[in-house]
């Protein structure tokens, strides 16, 4: 009976190693923070997503279907906007514009779309260009099936890598135990495709027959997160967990990272879904959080505005209203600190061009986070 005791005692000490939890890393209160924050843009109910063009002005993405324009001090409402699903979580959602934005004019957006059979929406990518205060040129270039009248798990971050390629997520809208585990349905997935909507040949399911093939890895629940590493070029996402295990993952082509099979959390009424949070073919999270935070985007800070936080990894939270600073090291969360308490629910978080961090904040609008006097 030896060996085999010494190998579960292996084991055990392996899984208990394997991630962080809550209790080994908690999020600290700092002494001081050398920041404040600046409110820019006043008077937003839920600015989804926003994005920064040449001339400084802003594009913000309002949940309930408008597309705001912020410039010199004043908002202008853009019109031709898609016909826009609107319920629970889902409506008009992130906003990217492509990475050679100012020779082609292309910006891409999230939205629950009602198009195609069936009841409800499901979430859509359009990319459109902006001439004056009107879209044109628009091109839908994926939406999901089927539509669902479930108002959940929409998913809905974009963004490109260094090679062009443009990510974004769909959650697996309400359905935990048929979509993120099946590749030939769409939900719980992230995918990839060439800016201009067409599948690259490279996706790992483009051979399997009955597979979505932009899907490029899968079980997922519901990412509201993600951002390109600015010195290795990789995909990070985060996910929304049930009670607990909200999950920060670095996206792999054709990997498969376990919801609902595996997961460090449970039901919200306290009764578990699953037994383990390990199963051999399927990715561990690099840091996932417990209790949850209700993470809504994410940013890596590379500004020289803010020395003290380089490499430093950005999370709104939902639930507790703040923003989390995660400080990594060698890919690992070894400290984390929550930033400007009780400033509202951090919906999305974004390093601009000019090199300064602005978060969206349910019911008041867009800060500039700023060096205090």
């Amino acid at each position: 009976m030896k060996p085999i005791y010494n190998l579960l005692t292996l084991f055990i000490v392996y899984t208990s190693c394997a991630q962080q939890t809550e209790s080994e890393i908690k999020a600290e209160s700092p002494v001081n923070i050398e920041y404040t924050t600046e409110l820019v843009v006043p008077d937003l109910n839920i600015a989804w997503g926003m994005a920064f063009l040449p001339d400084e002005s802003i594009l913000v993405t309002e949940k309930s279907g408008e597309l705001i324009h912020f410039k010199d001090g004043t908002k202008t409402t853009i019109s031709g906007l898609p016909e826009i699903y609107v319920r629970g979580q889902g409506g008009f959602m992130d906003i990217k514009l492509h990475p050679d934005y100012e020779n082609n004019g292309w910006i891409y957006f999230s939205y629950a779309s009602p198009e195609g059979e069936g009841e409800g929406g499901n979430t859509a990518i359009m990319r459109a260009k902006l001439n004056g205060s009107s879209l044109s040129n628009q091109e839908q270039l994926y939406k999901a099936v089927p539509n669902t009248t479930k108002g959940q798990h929409f998913g809905s971050r974009i963004e490109f890598d260094n090679e062009g390629y443009l990510f974004f997520s769909i959650g697996e809208r309400g359905q935990r135990d048929i979509n993120p585990q099946d590749i030939n349905r769409d939900g719980g997935k992230i995918y990839r495709l060439h800016a201009d909507g067409t599948v690259p040949t490279d996706n790992p399911f483009v051979n399997n027959s009955g597979a979505k093939t932009a899907i490029y890895s899968y079980g997922h629940r519901n990412p509201q997160g993600m951002t390109k590493h600015p010195e290795t070029g990789a995909i990070w996402t985060h996910e929304h967990g049930p009670q607990g295990g909200d999950e920060i993952n670095i996206i792999q082509k054709s990997k498969n990272y376990g919801w609902p099979v595996i997961s460090y959390g449970i039901n919200y009424s306290g009764t578990t879904f699953t037994d383990i949070t390990q199963k051999e073919g399927m990715e561990q999270p690099l840091f996932y959080w417990i209790p949850s935070i209700a993470p809504s985007g994410m940013a890596f800070v590379n500004s020289d505005n803010y020395p003290n936080w380089k490499g430093n990894l950005l999370v709104g939270s939902l639930k507790f209203q703040y923003l989390e600073r995660l400080i990594l090291e060698n890919n690992k969360v070894v400290k984390r600190e929550k930033l400007f308490e009780s400033i509202g629910r951090v919906r999305d978080v974004r390093q601009a061009p000019d090199g300064y961090i602005y978060l969206s904040v349910e019911g008041k609008g867009i800060y500039k986070i700023v060096p205090k006097n």
